[in-house]
């Protein structure tokens, strides 16, 4: 009988007082104890709300309806298609709508509507890569701040694709601690194209050399992604290196002269195609057969072959890095050893010595940024120290 009176009231109120009347009703339908009959004709009513004009209506709705697993199906589901500002707490927090709902709204919704799903919390993968593949840039931005979202790889590296250009993506995503070093070494090489391209387009540099600046800095992050990472994360990386074409002979040699013993055998895997723990074996071979042979099966360039057999019997001798500071940086001593020895060699070719003569530099400009550093941490230490002798 209430729910009568109600229908027949609510044609003529004002939009403001049928709103508050209709989350009365809605409140009611899922706490109060209402007969079947009641019951039923309060859906029947709610239903009809859902063609009313005012969308103040459909908001009360949705905002009563949003986080229960009791609401009725039926009227979630048309809320959820309806206007954002009815739609978004519906798509943001309803139990009621599956995958396949969230993922057709968000291959058809705007961006406000993306955003809202992307907020949700425990988002499926499925979900999360209809957002990466289609989404907006901010509803992209949203998942990659959603602790709870099942992000896998392959999302992670649509998202770099279409939106690793944009400064908040990548500040976004380079801050998670465990995002894939695959995915981290792709956002570098996004941001290393855009720098490229900006100083190109100001004739700072020409675009050989902005070329070549930015493949050494790429280069060098590479070792600093490397250097803290372990076992898949690694193998995961030099696949994305090989896929890309940066999984050249200069990172290799590159990463041996750092002493990352784990990214130099993980790479002459991933080129050979044998299993690690039998290039690890032909790594520590003391002979220098099994290291050339597997040089060649990497098909890495023959003229690199005695520079990686010299590096290797540095590493040997001076041991390899554990930390992840010292396996990011280029090992001074070991770099003029193999310089030296490539300066003498007839079969080394000049790339090489430009490449070697680079990385001396760099290691030596390295040791003395380092020196300076541990200077000045030793004046800092030892002030405070010479105040009280003063004051004293």
């Amino acid at each position: 009988m209430i729910v009568r009176q109600f229908i027949s009231w609510v044609r003529n109120a004002p939009a403001g007082e049928r709103a508050e009347a209709t989350r009365a009703l809605a409140r009611a339908w899922l706490i109060s104890d209402l007969s079947a009959e009641d019951r039923e004709a309060a859906e029947g009513a709610l239903l009809m709300l859902l063609d009313d004009p005012s969308p103040l209506v459909r908001q009360a709705m949705a905002e009563v309806f949003a986080r229960s697993a009791e609401a009725p199906a039926a009227i979630v589901q048309a809320l959820s298609l309806d206007q954002p500002s009815v739609a978004l707490p519906v798509l943001e927090h309803s139990p009621l709508l599956i995958d396949a709902d969230l993922v057709d709204i968000v291959a058809t919704g705007d961006s406000e509507t993306q955003c809202a799903i992307a907020r949700r919390i425990m988002l499926p993968a499925s979900v999360c890569a209809a957002i990466a593949e289609v989404g907006s840039a901010a509803a992209a931005l949203e998942l990659i701040e959603n602790a709870y979202a099942e992000l896998a790889p392959l999302s992670w590296d649509r998202i770099v694709e279409r939106h690793g250009h944009l400064a908040a993506i990548r500040e976004s995503m380079l801050v998670l601690e465990d995002l894939p070093a695959a995915t981290r070494a792709a956002l570098v090489a996004r941001l290393s194209e855009t720098l490229a391209q900006f100083v190109v387009a100001r004739n700072w540099l020409s675009a050989d050399r902005a070329g070549r600046i930015t493949s050494e800095a790429r280069d060098r992050s590479t070792l600093h992604i490397a250097a803290r990472s372990r076992g898949e994360d690694v193998r995961g990386l030099v696949a994305h290196l090989r896929a890309t074409s940066q999984l050249t002979a200069g990172l290799i040699l590159r990463a041996l002269l750092s002493g990352n013993l784990e990214l130099f055998e993980a790479s002459l895997a991933e080129l050979s195609g044998l299993p690690q723990a039998r290039v690890s074996a032909l790594s520590h071979d003391r002979g220098a057969a099994g290291l050339l042979a597997l040089l060649k099966r990497a098909g890495l360039p023959e003229s690199t072959f005695a520079a990686f057999r010299v590096a290797l019997e540095a590493c040997h001798e001076a041991g390899f890095v554990n930390d992840a500071g010292g396996a990011a940086r280029l090992r001074r001593r070991m770099v003029e050893r193999v310089l030296t020895h490539c300066e003498t060699d007839r079969g080394a070719t000049e790339p090489l010595l430009i490449l070697l003569r680079r990385f001396a530099t760099e290691s030596a400009r390295e040791d003395a940024r380092q020196f300076c550093d541990e200077l000045l941490a030793e004046d800092e230490a030892i002030a405070p120290l010479h105040d009280d002798l003063i004051a004293a």
